[in-house]
C-alpha cells in the first residue's frame, strides 16, 4: 500500500470544478462548525483545509471530500468544554492532543485492518445516533440564532430556552431566521450555481453591515491568516484516561462517518474504496490536524455527493478544495470577520435537520416495536447523556435482540426423532430401522450453522438421553460449531458414555471435524462408530439392539437353568 495516492490529471476538468465547488460549500460550514466547537472560526478552516488534503492524499476513496462534520463538531465541543473547565490554562491544548491521539487511532485502526469492521453496526442504532446529533446541533444553536450566546451542553441550552424564546434579540433572530429562509428557500437551480449556505452567508452579513450604530450583534470577528501556531503534543498522567477516552470516541465517530460516506461515494461512482487506506488517510489528516490547531474531520457526505455531481472522480478534486481553502485563508480573513454568530446558527440548524435520519422516523414503527423503541433509546441517550454510551448501550441491545433471533433459528435446526414422529427428514430405510429399535435410539440431527445462542437447546436435549439407549449425532450438514456449542456437545456424549449408551458421530468433516478433534471429544466414541451416513449408524445401532436381546434372553435361560437345577437338587 503506496502512502500517497497517484495524481493524474485525466479528469482534471471534473476534478478542478468539483474541488472548487466543495471548497465553496465547505466554506460556510468550516466557520460555523469552528465556532461551534468553541476553538474558533479559524480552527474549522484549518481542520477543513489539512484533513481534506491529507485524506485525498493518503485515504482510500477517490472522490471522498473530507473536513469538519455535525457529529465530529458535537463531540469536540464537549471535549473542550470539559478540558477547559477542568484546566483553564492548557484545557484547550490539550484537545488539540485528543485530537492528536483520535487520529493515531484511526491510523492503528487501519493498519491492523479493521475497516470491515468498523461498519458492521445495526442500522437502528446508526440512525438513532445521527438524528440525536442532528438534534444536539438544533438545540444547541437556538440560543446564538436568537442573539444568545451558546451553550456547550444540551441541558444548558435548553434550561435557557424560556428566557431566550419570550425575549429575542430583534436584529440577530431577524437575521437567523433570514438565513433560515435562504437556506430552506433557495430554489434548486440557484443552488447548482451557489450553494445555499454561502449565498445566505453573503446576503445576510451584506445586510447585517447595513445595521444602524448601537445596534450591533455578535460577529465572528477576526480570524487569524497566515500560517497557523503549532500545537504540540501535551498532557500530564493525571489526563492520561480523559485522553485515552474522547481520543477513542473520536477515532470511532470518524471511522464510522468516514466509511459510510465512502459507501455513499462507491454507489454514485460505481467504484470500490479501501477502507483500511481511508481509515489511515483520515487518521493523517486529524493529526496534522490537530498538530495545526485545526479541528477533527472525517468524510463529509453532503460535500462528497456535490463533488461527484460536480465532475469530481479522482484525490485531485480534494486536494483542489483543500487548496482553495487555504486562499481563503490567506486572503479572506477580513470579510469572514463581519459574519454574524445567527447567520453560523441558521446554517448549521439547517445541516442538524439534514442529519436528522427523517426516513427512517417515519417507518421504523412499521417495522418493529423492538426496533423503533432501540432507534429513541439510542437517540435519547445521544441527546441527554453522551454519545459513546448511546452508541455502547445501542450496539449491546442490538446483539442481544440479533442473538436471541438466530439461536430461536438455530433451535429451529436441531431436530430428534425415534422413528414414531416425522420430526425428521427420513429415507424409507432410515425409517425401518428406527422403527425396529422400538424407541431405544435417539437419532439427533444438527444442521446449519451453530454458535453459542444454540447450546441451551442442544443441551436441553440431553434430558432426552435417560429414555433412550443409543444416541446418534447427525452432523453431517453441520455448517459452523461454535465453542460453546461444541462444549454442550461434549457434555451430552460424556454423560451418555458415562451412563454406557452408545454414541455415533454420523458425517462430522472439515471445521467441525477439527473442533471436536481438538476438543478430543472423538476419543470418546470408537472409531467404527463414526461413520458417514445416519443408515450405516442406524444398521450398526440396530445389529446393537438385538445383540444386547439376544445376550439377554441367553442370561435369562442360563438363571432359570441355574435355579432349576437348584431346586431339583
Amino acid at each position: 500500500m503506496q502512502p500517497i495516492n497517484s495524481i493524474n490529471f485525466k479528469n482534471f476538468r471534473g476534478d478542478l470544478f468539483g474541488g472548487i465547488t466543495a471548497a465553496i460549500v465547505a466554506l460556510p460550514l468550516a466557520l460555523a462548525f469552528g465556532v461551534s466547537s468553541g476553538a474558533g472560526a479559524i480552527a474549522g478552516l484549518y481542520g477543513a483545509i489539512f484533513v481534506g488534503l491529507l485524506a485525498a492524499l493518503c485515504g482510500g476513496t477517490p472522490a471522498q471530500i473530507s473536513g469538519p462534520t455535525g457529529p465530529m463538531t458535537v463531540v469536540m465541543a464537549t471535549v473542550f468544554t470539559g478540558l477547559i473547565a477542568k484546566d483553564p490554562d492548557s484545557g484547550l491544548a490539550l484537545g488539540f492532543t485528543v485530537i492528536m491521539f483520535g487520529g493515531l487511532l484511526q491510523i492503528l485502526f487501519g493498519v491492523l485492518k479493521l475497516g470491515k469492521y468498523i461498519t458492521l453496526m445495526p442500522y437502528t442504532v446508526i440512525s438513532g445516533f445521527m438524528s440525536g446529533i442532528g438534534a444536539i446541533i438544533i438545540l444547541i444553536q437556538i440560543a446564538p440564532l436568537l442573539g444568545y450566546p451558546s451553550s456547550a451542553g444540551v441541558i444548558d441550552s435548553i434550561s435557557q430556552f424560556r428566557q431566550i424564546l419570550t425575549h429575542p434579540m430583534p436584529e440577530a433572530t431577524a437575521l437567523g431566521l433570514l438565513t433560515l429562509a435562504i437556506v430552506f428557500g433557495t430554489p434548486r437551480r440557484i443552488t447548482r450555481i451557489i450553494p445555499s449556505p454561502l449565498l445566505a452567508l453573503i446576503i445576510c452579513t451584506t445586510v447585517s453591515l447595513s445595521l444602524p450604530e448601537g445596534r450591533e450583534i455578535a460577529r465572528i470577528g477576526a480570524i487569524p491568516s497566515g500560517l497557523p501556531t503549532l500545537h504540540w503534543p501535551q498532557f500530564q498522567w493525571y489526563d492520561l484516561k480523559d485522553t485515552i477516552g474522547y481520543g477513542l470516541i473520536l477515532a470511532t465517530l470518524g471511522s464510522v462517518d468516514s466509511l459510510l460516506t465512502s459507501l455513499v461515494a462507491d454507489n454514485i461512482t460505481r467504484t470500490q474504496h479501501d477502507s483500511d487506506r481511508e481509515l489511515i488517510g483520515q487518521g493523517i489528516g486529524n493529526m496534522v490536524s490537530g498538530f495545526m490547531g485545526g479541528l477533527p474531520g472525517a468524510g463529509a457526505t453532503m460535500r462528497t455527493v456535490i463533488n461527484v455531481h460536480a465532475g469530481g472522480r479522482t484525490p485531485l478534486s480534494g486536494i483542489i478544495h483543500g487548496l482553495v481553502l487555504i486562499v481563503v485563508v490567506f486572503g479572506a480573513g477580513p470579510l469572514t470577520a463581519k459574519i454574524p454568530h445567527t447567520v453560523l446558527a441558521g446554517i448549521l440548524i439547517k445541516v442538524g435537520i439534514d442529519i436528522i435520519d427523517w426516513s427512517f422516523l417515519k417507518r421504523a414503527h412499521k417495522l418493529s416495536t423492538k426496533t423503533t423503541g432501540l432507534m429513541y433509546a439510542v437517540l435519547f441517550l445521544t441527546v441527554f447523556v453522551d454519545l459513546i454510551t448511546a452508541v455502547a448501550v445501542g450496539v449491546f441491545v442490538a446483539n442481544l435482540l440479533t442473538v436471541k433471533k438466530l439461536s430461536d433459528l438455530q433451535a429451529k435446526n436441531i431436530q430428534a426423532s425415534t422413528g414414531e414422529t416425522d420430526a425428521l427428514p427420513l429415507s424409507d430405510r432410515e425409517r425401518d430401522l428406527l422403527q425396529q429399535a422400538r424407541g431405544k435410539i435417539l437419532l439427533l440431527r444438527l444442521h446449519g450453522p451453530m454458535s453459542f445462542g444454540a447450546a441451551k437447546s442442544i443441551t436441553q436435549r440431553m434430558g432426552m438421553v435417560e429414555e433412550y439407549e443409543i444416541l446418534i449425532l447427525d452432523l453431517e450438514d453441520l455448517l459452523m460449531l461454535g465453542v460453546t456449542a461444541s462444549l454442550a456437545i461434549e457434555n451430552m456424549v460424556k454423560e451418555s458414555v458415562e451412563k454406557h449408551r452408545s454414541v455415533f458421530i454420523v458425517g462430522a468433516k472439515g471445521e467441525v471435524k477439527d473442533r471436536l478433534q481438538r476438543l478430543d471429544l472423538l476419543d470418546l466414541i470408537p472409531p467404527h462408530q463414526q461413520v458417514k451416513t445416519r443408515v450405516e449408524a442406524l444398521e450398526q445401532a440396530t445389529g446393537l439392539l438385538q445383540e444386547e436381546i439376544v445376550s439377554s434372553v441367553t442370561v435369562l435361560r442360563l438363571r432359570e437353568k441355574a435355579e432349576g437345577t437348584h431346586h431339583g437338587s
